[in-house]
């Protein structure tokens, strides 16, 4: 890797982390609030439009989003000519959505969820007007703009999404905390930006990048759909209550593995489309970037797991325990999100968008029969455990794939991850065998959870410092070296 190429790289993996960590951090602080002041139906509205809304992000961007990012060199047109269709089509869907909203709230058997809706889905047009927006910064490596609109963005709506939730606004609040999120971000990038679509239309450019970006499209369309599957079936056949103990273990679990996904995505694919042509040069990034990866996703999302008792204690008292087991195995389960996900872009980066269809469709298979075997236990634990085996075996399937896509042995990809691996079930058995302190864990923010919590954070994280130096893993000293803004 040239030097310009890799301080490039490194600066947009820092200014990704620190995007995604600010973020996080501001996303979690008022999800605390808004988790203690809401009731769980309130959030159990919120997780069925979420079903929806997920599905029109997906039509508005089609793949073209990613399609950019993995074109070697794209043009103006292509950039404009894809914002008029993401515009065009964002139209459409809520027209569509809006004159559904009814029939969505008598599926439910909610009223209110006609007016919650018809609001709710102003987010997904008001996204849509930033993606290329953020695609031309990403393709650029320049991902400063995006963490400082993300940081607007979040610190405003979450404040308002805090008041609204104190003036007893239930459900309202988190609607309009998100309908302001995105249109606070997508107005800072248009402020901030340097860029204006042209009047044009191209359709050689969208023949151009069709054919990856319709691949994209499909791929994440099924993953869209069994993602959220889960919630549909919860809350028609269990209930509202319910679906919001799962919405809350769903979304504290993803705020790790989504992060990771989004910060590698953007760091890497823009690297490795632009050496798509020198496959040698290809396989050493792609060890690099699979090694790295196992650092950051084993460690950090095990340690997670191990401590999610303290961390919900601490930050909710007793009022959600029933999600806590299911918060610690959807962590797992997120693990093998980021490799599946990360095997996906190694073949998208080569223009394997045949493949990436495949892997999705085999993770649509095995999460069909996962839920088909535990539905009817009427269990939320048993519900999640067979998501995380219907992962792991997509996540084998994927790494086979990936490899023989990409020329690179699977024994590489196996042999890439171990140390991480073995480092992150050392720190967890030492965490779960770690004394805790006693004292009251009824109510949020007690000292007792957060002595806890301290105490398993920092032997997690002391244990796999401590093996990944015995075993001399270089990638320990290279995020030392990010991290203190020497790369």
């Amino acid at each position: 890797m040239n030097s310009g190429l890799k301080d490039r790289t490194a600066g947009t993996l820092k200014w990704n982390t620190i995007d995604r960590v600010a973020t996080q951090v501001l996303y979690g602080l008022s999800g605390i609030v808004l988790a203690n002041l809401l009731s769980k139906e309130d959030f159990g509205l919120v997780g069925v439009l979420g079903v929806f809304q997920a599905f029109a992000i997906l039509f508005v961007d089609s793949g073209f989003g990613a399609a950019l990012l993995q074109k070697k060199e794209p043009d103006e047109d292509d950039y404009s000519t894809v914002f008029w269709f993401n515009l065009g089509i964002s139209v459409a869907v809520y027209a569509v959505l809006y004159f559904c909203a009814p029939l969505i709230a008598r599926f439910f058997g909610a009223p209110v969820l006609t007016s919650l809706s018809r609001v709710m889905f102003l987010t997904f047009v008001l996204t849509g007007l930033g993606i290329v927006q953020t695609n031309r910064l990403m393709k650029r490596m320049d991902v400063k703009h995006i963490a400082l609109a993300d940081l607007f963005a979040l610190s405003v709506s979450a404040c308002l999404g805090i008041a609204l939730a104190i003036a007893g606004f239930g459900a309202w609040a988190i609607v309009w905390q998100s309908v302001a999120l995105a249109a606070l971000k997508s107005g800072w990038l248009w402020a901030s930006g340097d860029w204006m679509p042209k009047a044009v239309f191209s359709r050689h450019s969208l023949r151009d990048i069709r054919h990856i970006g319709l691949s994209v499209f499909i791929s994440q369309l099924f993953n869209t759909l069994f993602l959220n599957i889960y919630q549909f079936v919860i809350g028609k056949w269990y209930s509202l209550t319910q679906l919001g103990s799962y919405s809350q273990a769903d979304k504290w679990s993803k705020m790790g593995s989504a992060s990771l996904s989004q910060i590698l995505t953007s760091s890497f694919v823009p690297l490795l489309a632009k050496v798509q042509d020198d496959i040698q040069t290809f396989h050493r990034y792609m060890r690099r970037i699979d090694r790295f990866s196992a650092l950051l996703a084993f460690p950090a999302l095990t340690i997670v797991a191990a401590c999610g008792g303290s961390i919900f204690h601490f930050l909710f008292g007793t009022k959600w325990d029933v999600a806590i087991p299911l918060f610690r195995i959807l962590c797992i389960r997120g693990i093998g999100t980021v490799f599946i996900s990360l095997y996906s872009n190694f073949m998208m980066a080569l223009g394997h968008g045949r493949k990436i269809v495949t892997v999705e469709i085999l993770k649509d298979i095995t999460t069909a029969i996962a839920l088909l075997a535990t539905v009817f236990t009427m269990s939320l634990e048993a519900l999640v455990w067979g998501q995380l085996a219907a992962t792991v075996v997509t996540w084998i399937a994927a790494g086979i794939i990936a490899a023989r896509s990409t020329g690179y042995a699977v024994t590489e990809l196996i042999r890439d991850i171990i140390p991480f691996a073995f480092a992150a079930l050392i720190a967890a058995i030492a965490i779960c065998l770690m004394p805790l302190p006693a004292g009251d864990i009824s109510r949020w923010l007690n000292p007792a959870s957060l002595a806890a919590l301290a105490i398993q954070g920092i032997t997690g994280v002391g244990v796999v410092v401590l093996i990944l130096a015995l075993l001399r893993v270089p990638e320990l000293s290279e995020i030392k070296a990010i991290l203190a803004g020497k790369r």
